[in-house]
């Protein structure tokens, strides 16, 4: 086992934490573009709204972190170079099943919940997201062998300073339990 694999995962959305959206126009941050690495036309806009800050509070959690976001490998081509991040891994969402489609919906789950608990495989993770509900975090708290901390973010401002304390909170006191 490698050290990675000790440490807790941490799946990571980027639109809302990341790239807040929502609230009314004008109200967003944004950053120089020459604290971002892509330039160009064709660069998706939003990128300006992401704070570089976030790379080095997320590169200090104690945990592996993963790109949990419909943005696939584009967070590691657009995201990551915004943040100082290195290329992270990334959740291949598979396709869901009708079955396991129909059951989401009729108990109101996010459709990411099932798969992030299946790569989890037991072990401990983080999941930081805007559109968690308490329903996910039952459904994760039944399904799910060991820790997981759901923290719903709120996408008009993104992460926040009291985020990041409640996720490294958990984080060390998950890195202080027994194997």
């Amino acid at each position: 086992m490698t050290g990675s694999e000790r440490l807790p995962l941490l799946f990571l959305d980027v639109d809302g934490p990341l790239i807040p959206f929502g609230a009314e126009p004008g109200r967003y941050p944004t950053f120089a573009p020459a604290s971002h690495p892509l330039h160009g036309t064709d660069v998706n806009p939003l990128l300006a709204r992401i704070d570089p800050a976030h790379g080095a509070r997320l590169a200090a959690l104690p945990c592996e972190l993963v790109w949990a976001t419909t943005w696939m490998d584009d967070a590691n081509e657009c995201v990551a170079p915004v943040l100082g991040l290195p290329p992270l891994a990334v959740v291949a969402w598979p396709e869901p099943s009708d079955a396991d489609a129909e059951d989401d919906r009729r108990e109101g789950l996010h459709w990411k919940t099932r798969p992030l608990v299946d790569l989890a495989a037991g072990r401990p993770f983080v999941w930081i997201d805007d559109e968690l509900t308490d329903r996910d975090r039952s459904w994760v708290g039944a399904h799910h062998r060991g820790h997981a901390l759901l923290l719903r973010v709120d996408a008009r401002v993104g992460l926040t300073d009291a985020d990041y304390a409640t996720c490294g909170a958990w984080l060390r006191r998950e890195g202080d339990r027994p194997a």
